[in-house]
């Protein structure tokens, strides 16, 4: 389940460590606002394993780059957000690289595995959406889990 905490504050990235030590919950900022849900359960994060295993094969066949389950992508210090599961290729990733191996940039391809609830699909339909095609993200699969289909957006267009 899915809550935002309102009020005036807007958060960073760096108030994120307040929450180290939280293993339940998961912890994003899009736009200054902090979004918090339940860590996925089995079924979505074997969905994740399986498109991810899926992306690694092709990438090993054909050379171009690779995939990573569960990144932290750090966009700015009011947008730092866990996609499911994203795909870059080898000469984007090397500058998209901090020194410590964070992602700080907009890999090709952001893979959002849908949570129940509507806030969840919500965020990952809205508010994720408008922050990938913003941070220049080329193509978005949003996954149904329940109806078993991967839905591709064109990321970069336009608001």
């Amino acid at each position: 389940m899915q809550s935002t905490i309102e009020n005036s504050v807007r958060w960073t990235t760096a108030d994120l460590v307040i929450f180290e030590g939280d293993r339940v919950n998961r912890y994003e900022i899009i736009d200054g606002e902090l979004f918090v849900t339940r860590a996925p359960d089995w079924k979505h994060q074997a969905v994740c394993v399986n498109i991810s295993t899926l992306l690694k094969l092709w990438s090993d066949e054909s050379g171009l780059g690779q995939p990573a389950v569960t990144p932290g992508i750090i966009f700015s210090d009011s947008d730092n957000v866990i996609p499911d599961v994203v795909w870059a290729s080898h000469d984007r990733l090397e500058n998209l690289l901090d020194e410590a191996g964070h992602l700080t940039g907009s890999p090709e391809l952001v893979v959002e595995v849908l949570s129940p609830g509507k806030k969840n699909e919500a965020r990952d339909r809205e508010a994720k959406l408008k922050l990938y095609s913003v941070q220049g993200v080329q193509e978005y699969w949003i996954v149904n889990p329940k109806a078993a289909m991967v839905e591709s957006i064109a990321a970069r267009r336009p608001f």
